[in-house]
């Protein structure tokens, strides 16, 4: 194991059906063109002891936990969307959580907001933080921002294991998160940092 490697942790967010499947209610359209990717990070980040984190975003089926501008999935009879317990909150086929990896669950775009994944990295020595997942303009850059806010050393986002509606929104997406001290990455530069002699 490379010394960087347990000081890294790799952050696979909102990798669910609900955001996923093209007939699902929060559909990301480039989200199953950058699972692939986002497989192969999670091979080499467990390949290389890094620690790799679940984070899960979940609401009740109420809907009262949701942000205002979703509440509307939730109302006139409509059943919402990852909502606790149900297929659309699972993580989409060929992602899957080891008994040892950590999940966070949140309920607002930073992975940070509310929960406890700070407590958890600091808890674990991380230094470099890399987030992977959907969607980019959102939970990725809101998560990426408050990773550099917190004054993490290094944050990163893997440019081809993350997602958006458009190419246009991606590279504009992750433009601005370069020039705010956020490293861009792809997986092959991911896998040679950590695996590579």
């Amino acid at each position: 194991m490379k010394p960087a490697a347990n000081r890294t942790a790799l952050l696979v967010v909102d990798m669910q059906n609900d955001f996923c499947l093209p007939d699902a209610p929060l559909c990301v359209k480039g989200a199953m063109n950058c699972l692939p990717k986002v497989i192969q990070a999670v091979e080499t980040a467990r390949r290389s002891g890094s620690v790799v984190i679940w984070v899960i975003r979940e609401h009740l089926p109420s809907g009262v936990d949701v942000e205002s501008c979703r509440r509307a999935l939730f109302e006139d009879g409509r059943k919402g969307a990852t909502v606790a317990g149900t297929d659309g909150a699972k993580l989409v086929e060929g992602l899957s959580v080891l008994d040892e990896e950590p999940v966070v669950i949140k309920r607002r775009w930073s992975a940070f907001f509310a929960t406890h994944l700070d407590l958890l990295l600091r808890r674990l020595g991380i230094e470099h933080v890399v987030v992977s997942g959907v969607q980019t303009p959102n939970c990725i850059r809101a998560t990426a921002y408050d990773a550099v806010a917190l004054d993490y050393p290094r944050v990163s986002v893997l440019s081809d294991a993350t997602a958006s509606s458009t190419d246009q929104v991606q590279q504009s997406n992750l433009y601005d998160m370069a020039q705010a001290g956020v490293g861009i990455l792809d997986v092959v530069s991911f896998h040679q940092e950590l695996l590579s002699p």
